[in-house]
């Protein structure tokens, strides 16, 4: 499998990449929307980690400019953002993203998600 994580922070990029390389993953990254959409045609992954409040393009317009595009109609969306307001995750939610995480979070919370989201071993 492979992720791709935008995110504006090098830390929680770095943070990210390592939890999923630990269970298995490919990763490629992107610091803003406008970068992770540029991203998505090289690296053409399984889940896209989204931080929603970044520069240029925030993640809440590159979910829209996604699922918008019949060819991503399949990349799974996990919503990683600070955005902790109910109406926010129902908006991410409603717009296509298929899981929520809100920050701060843990290596455990983000496999559990991927294995909701059934990109993940049951063993794991």
């Amino acid at each position: 499998m492979h992720a791709l994580i935008v995110d504006d922070s090098s830390a929680m990029r770095a943070f990210l990449r390592l939890a999923l390389k630990g269970a298995g993953f490919s990763t490629a990254e992107a610091r803003n929307g406008r970068e992770g959409l540029q991203s998505l045609e090289r690296s053409n992954p399984d889940i896209v980690l989204l931080d929603w409040n970044m520069p240029e393009m925030d993640g809440f317009s590159m979910l829209r400019a996604m699922r918008a595009d019949a060819r991503w109609k399949d990349v799974k969306v996990m919503m990683v953002t600070t955005e902790t307001e109910m109406a926010e995750m129902a908006r991410a939610l409603g717009a296509g993203a298929d899981e929520y995480v809100m920050k701060p979070f843990t290596r455990e919370v983000i496999l559990e998600k991927l294995e909701i989201l059934g990109m993940m071993p049951q063993a794991l």
